[in-house]
């Protein structure tokens, strides 16, 4: 656990971020049948580098989660890692994959479809976590959850193994298991997430 770390010596430098881009983007897709949602261009370029752009600077390196033999995000030129869950169990499975292979003590996870992220979310979720000594910390914004966005303790990776081998699917309900605070943001719009062709549209509609 974290709680006996020196408030101070949590920074930049001690935090890795994982895109989580293993998802089969089948809302997206007009046939249901799945799309390389990290790839659907906003403004002309990928979805997943609007994302890398706004926290490149939070955070000492940056790893992708997905497939690693997409030649697309091969070429973004940052490792990727495959879960080590078989059967695709969902975002927990590359969060795991993610903490299993980091060497900073800390993980920030987000997914590739966040393209607004703020440039103060790991500063944000840093601040709250030093208030609170917790081991897992994830962002609320205007009253609504979104807990894959989350500064994770490495030390938790064979707590979550578990969790996600035993069934465990539901993000709230392992970041409840251990030391869990959220950090409060108020602009709704860093936060919109892109799941359909019509979200899409509206967010490049919207900028």
């Amino acid at each position: 656990m974290v709680g006996a770390m020196p408030a101070n010596i949590l920074s930049k430098a001690q935090i890795t971020a994982v895109v989580l881009a293993g998802g089969l983007g089948r809302r997206m897709s007009s046939d249901g049948r799945g799309i390389n949602k990290a790839m659907v261009q906003v403004h002309g370029r990928p979805m997943i580098a609007h994302v890398i752009e706004r926290i490149q600077a939070q955070v000492s390196s940056i790893i992708i989660n997905a497939d690693p033999h997409q030649a697309d995000l091969k070429a973004l030129g940052l490792p990727v890692v495959a879960d080590q869950i078989a059967d695709r169990p969902g975002p927990l499975a590359g969060i795991h994959a993610a903490l299993a292979c980091i060497n900073t003590p800390w993980l920030l996870s987000v997914p590739c479809d966040t393209p607004r992220l703020p440039h103060d979310l790991v500063a944000r979720l840093v601040h709250a976590q030093m208030q609170s000594s917790a081991d897992r910390v994830s962002v609320i914004c205007a009253g609504q959850r979104h807990p894959v966005i989350a500064l994770i303790h490495r030390s938790l990776a064979g707590e979550l193994e578990s969790f996600v081998r035993t069934g465990g699917r539901r993000i709230e309900s392992w970041l409840a298991q251990g030391q869990w605070v959220e950090a409060e943001f108020e602009d709704e719009a860093a936060f919109v997430n892109v799941n359909t062709a019509d979200e899409l549209n509206h967010l490049e509609r919207s900028q």
